[in-house]
């Protein structure tokens, strides 16, 4: 009998189903460099995919690496080892307009490619998706209508032309599926962590080291400096704090 209550209530032993996720990338290089999201090759936090498996739209399979992930903006790079892959050229993101028709590319919901059209709603769109994996969450999405599911997370966005203008991340779906809502990260924004992430492993950015008084705060009047780290940006260039 505590045997036939053990297993009914499980507190007997369990095993720890594999875990498995899938998502889409952009090739960005000939020689096998590979844009997705963080959340694509991660738990959201510190943990890591054990391995990753890039399968091309001719159907042949690569060992891919991991080169480095940035949580605040939700991008990877990856690599895999060859030559002579088709890429994407990039865009400028800062040249798309709102009603322009553009295209998502990816693998939803386990199909094959698939291609989706809408158009641009807004730009610079912040949806607080981010913060759930970092602390620090950098947002300016193109939104758009085309469509976009679970598996086109890493998928491009590109425009009638083929340039690539965004990176497909999130949805806004209260049903986790596609409501008429995507999001892509510029273009723009990607190339800079990108090219961090290959060639230093991680993503360098600013440091101004300066503080605002919260109680002097007037937006009419700017913002008061209430202080100033000595190693930052700030103290370099002779900012003070506020009297």
């Amino acid at each position: 009998m505590e045997d036939f209550f053990d297993q009914f209530f499980n507190f007997g032993p369990q095993v720890q189903p594999e875990q498995r996720g899938s998502g889409s990338g952009v090739i960005i290089s000939e020689d096998g460099y590979i844009i997705t999201n963080n959340h694509v090759v991660t738990d959201g936090g510190d943990g890591v995919a054990d391995e990753i498996t890039v399968t091309l739209s001719n159907h042949k399979t690569y060992k891919a690496r991991l080169i480095g992930k940035d949580p605040s903006s939700d991008l990877a790079v990856l690599k895999i080892d060859g030559n002579g892959f088709p890429f994407l050229l990039y865009g400028n993101s800062d040249n798309v307009k709102l009603g322009q028709w553009v295209l998502a590319i990816g693998y939803p919901l386990t199909l094959e490619t698939t291609v989706t059209a809408g158009i641009v709603s807004a730009k610079g769109r912040s949806i607080n998706i981010n913060s759930r994996q970092s602390q620090s969450p950098i947002e300016s999405f193109i939104q758009t209508d085309a469509a976009v599911n679970q598996g086109n997370s890493g998928g491009a966005l590109v425009t009638t032309d083929g340039q690539l203008i965004g990176i497909n991340s999130a949805i806004l779906a209260p049903n986790g599926t596609y409501a008429g809502y995507s999001f892509a990260i510029p273009v723009n924004l990607v190339k800079k962590i990108v090219n961090d992430l290959i060639k230093f492993g991680d993503v360098k950015r600013p440091y101004l080291g300066v503080s605002v008084d919260q109680e002097k705060y007037d937006a009419g009047d700017g913002a008061h400096v209430g202080s100033v780290a000595k190693d930052g940006a700030g103290a370099e260039i002779g900012l003070k704090k506020a009297m």
